[in-house]
C-alpha cells in the first residue's frame, strides 16, 4: 500500500513537471515543479539501488548507483558541450565532484552518525580512493600549469592524451576493485537488508528511474538558467552548485538511506565513487565527445575550480583515511562545502 502511494506521488509529480515544461511559459513554475519531481524520482532511484545492492553487494550496488546517478549529469553536460558552453560544463564537473565528496558524503556521515555512534568501512578502499582522487587532481593541475606556455593546439592535444589516460586508469581500477582484488575491498561488515523486488525487477527499476531522473534534470536545468539570470547569479556559481546539486539528487537520496541503515560502506562508495567516476571518466569522455561534435573542449580548469577540488579532496581524505566515521566529521565536510559555496557565490 505504501509503495502504491509512493509511486502515485512520483507519477503525479512527473506529470505536473511535464505539463509545466510543455504547456506553460512560466519558467519559475517550470523550475519549481521540476525540482519537486526530481526529489521524488531520486527517492525512487535510491530505493532501487538499495534493492540492487541487496543482491549484488554494497560495492557493486554503490558502483551502479554512481553510474546511474551520473547519467543525468552526463546528459546535461553533453547538451552544454553541444552548445559550446565549456565554462559551464567545467563548473558543473567541479560542482559534481565537490558536491559528492562534501555534500552527499557529509550529509550521509552526519545523519548516519546521529543514529550510530561510529560506523566503519573498508580502510583499504579508503586508501585507494585517496590515491585515485590525487591522480585526478594531478591530471587537472598539469594542463592549467602549462596553459601559458603552450599554444592552443598543443593544449588540446595534451587534453586528449590526459583524457585517454584517465579513462584507461578508471577502467583498470574497475578491474582491480571488482575482479582481481574484490575480496580485499569488500565492506567490513555484512548488513542485513530487505529487498522489496526481485533481482530482475530491481535492475529494471534502477534503469527506469535513471531515465526519468535524466529527463526531468534536463528540464530543471533550463529553468535554472533563467532563474539564475533573473537573480544575478554568476555562471561559475550556477554550474558548480545549482546544477551540481540538482544532478546529485539521486546520490543524495541513496547514500542517505544507506547511511541511516548503518551501511556507511555503501554510502561512501556512492559518494566518493561518484566523484571518482566524474573526474576519471565523465570529464575525459566529454573532452573526447567534444571532438566528435566538432567543438574541441580542453581540460584546463580555472584556479578557483582547482582550489575547490583540491580542498574537497584534502578534507575527504583526512576524514575517511581511518575507515571510520561519526556525526561530527559530517559537520566538518558540510562546513567546507558551505565555505566553498559562499566563495563561489561572490566570485
Amino acid at each position: 500500500m505504501k509503495l502504491r502511494l509512493f509511486f502515485t506521488v512520483v507519477g503525479l509529480s512527473f506529470l505536473l513537471a511535464a505539463f509545466a515544461h510543455y504547456f506553460t511559459e512560466n519558467e519559475m513554475f517550470q523550475f519549481i515543479t521540476a525540482a519537486i519531481s526530481v526529489v521524488f524520482l531520486a527517492a525512487w532511484l535510491g530505493k532501487s539501488t538499495e534493492n540492487v545492492a541487496h543482491y549484488a553487494g554494497d560495492r557493486i550496488g554503490g558502483f551502479l548507483n554512481a553510474t546511474f546517478g551520473n547519467a543525468a549529469e552526463l546528459i546535461i553536460a553533453f547538451f552544454l558541450v553541444k552548445e559550446g558552453l565549456f565554462e559551464m560544463v567545467k563548473a558543473s564537473i567541479t560542482g559534481a565532484i565537490i558536491g559528492n565528496m562534501l555534500l552527499v558524503l557529509g550529509l550521509s556521515v552526519l545523519m548516519g552518525g546521529l543514529k550510530f555512534k561510529e560506523q566503519k568501512f573498508n580502510r583499504q578502499l579508503a586508501g585507494h580512493n585517496a590515491s585515485l582522487m590525487t591522480l585526478a587532481i594531478v591530471a587537472l593541475f598539469i594542463p592549467a600549469v602549462f596553459m601559458r606556455e603552450l599554444p592552443p593546439v598543443k593544449i588540446e592535444t595534451l587534453s586528449i592524451v590526459i583524457a585517454v589516460l584517465l579513462i584507461i586508469a578508471y577502467l583498470l581500477w574497475l578491474i582491480f576493485s571488482m575482479i582481481t582484488h574484490s575480496d580485499f575491498l569488500s565492506d567490513i561488515e555484512e548488513h542485513e537488508s530487505e529487498a522489496v523486488w526481485s533481482k530482475g525487477i530491481s535492475i529494471l527499476m534502477l534503469a527506469t528511474s535513471t531515465v526519468f531522473v535524466a529527463i526531468v534534470s534536463e528540464w530543471l536545468v533550463h529553468g535554472v538558467q533563467h532563474v539564475s539570470q533573473s537573480m544575478g547569479w554568476s555562471e561559475l556559481f550556477v554550474g558548480a552548485f545549482v546544477i551540481a546539486i540538482i544532478g546529485n539528487a539521486a546520490e543524495h537520496s541513496a547514500a542517505l538511506l544507506l547511511a541511516m541503515k548503518g551501511r556507511i560502506g555503501a554510502a561512501v562508495e556512492i559518494a566518493i565513487g561518484s566523484s571518482l567516476q566524474i573526474a576519471l571518466f565523465v570529464a575525459p569522455t566529454l573532452v573526447l565527445v567534444s571532438l566528435l561534435l566538432g567543438k574541441p573542449m580542453d581540460i584546463v580548469f580555472t584556479p578557483y575550480e582547482l582550489a575547490a577540488i583540491g580542498v574537497a579532496t584534502f578534507i575527504t581524505i583526512s576524514i575517511t583515511k581511518d575507515g571510520a566515521t561519526n556525526w561530527f566529521e559530517g559537520v566538518l565536510l558540510l562546513t567546507v562545502y558551505i565555505i566553498l559555496g559562499t566563495a563561489f557565490f561572490f566570485a
